[in-house]
């Protein structure tokens, strides 16, 4: 099984990439599975124009292929004004609609205080089901007063991303990946000038 841990902080030192780093290191620790963490501030992932998603290349479909190749993810972000980043949705933008389908998503989110927390209710969990993905129970919130010394210092919080990484783990080993409801009408990725 492959999880892939997935950063959209565009910041060099970065709490969020550390707490999905965490997630990841524990998800690892599984026997038969393999974690790595996709820090998108380290690719250049161009703008999404709205081209059929096989049109990428270089960094860009070096990062979509590692997406789909993945069993499962641990999505990080940093909240501001109550959203993701643009890195983050600039990634989902140039994902064809199948990437995630039927995969087990753990969620991350950080900020400075907690009154972003909702925005993963809110803009996280909409968005991994519109890819027909399982946004599992227990997505994992910290703010800054989680954080000293360039570490994640609270034991609570470790301790929530440890469950998150063990739910999503046993989430993809138990549910088969078929079973992902209706289907959604097709949408074809297509400019003006194919028209």
């Amino acid at each position: 099984m492959k999880v892939l841990g997935i950063s959209g902080s565009p910041s060099v030192a970065s709490k969020t990439l550390m707490a999905v780093q965490i997630a990841v290191e524990h998800a690892g620790s599984y026997p038969d599975v393999s974690a790595e963490v996709l820090n998108l501030r380290d690719h250049d992932v161009v703008f999404s124009d709205g081209r059929d998603p096989a049109a990428y290349e270089g960094d860009t479909r070096a990062v979509i292929d590692r997406v789909v190749a993945a069993d499962a993810l641990i999505v990080g972000t940093p909240m501001y004004r109550g959203g993701y980043t643009g890195r983050l949705k600039n990634l989902f933008d140039v994902l064809p609609n199948d990437a995630l389908e039927g995969k087990p998503v753990g969620l991350v989110a950080t900020g400075g205080t907690d009154h972003h927390f909702l925005a993963i209710e809110h803009e996280l969990k909409p968005l991994v089901g519109f890819f027909r993905a399982y946004a599992v129970p227990g997505a994992v919130y910290a703010n800054n007063g989680h954080f000293a010394g360039g570490e994640l210092v609270d034991d609570g919080i470790r301790e929530q991303l440890r469950r998150l990484s063990a739910t999503v783990v046993e989430f993809a080993a138990r549910m088969p990946r078929e079973l992902v409801g209706t289907d959604y009408p097709k949408i074809p990725r297509k400019s003006l000038n194919d028209a």
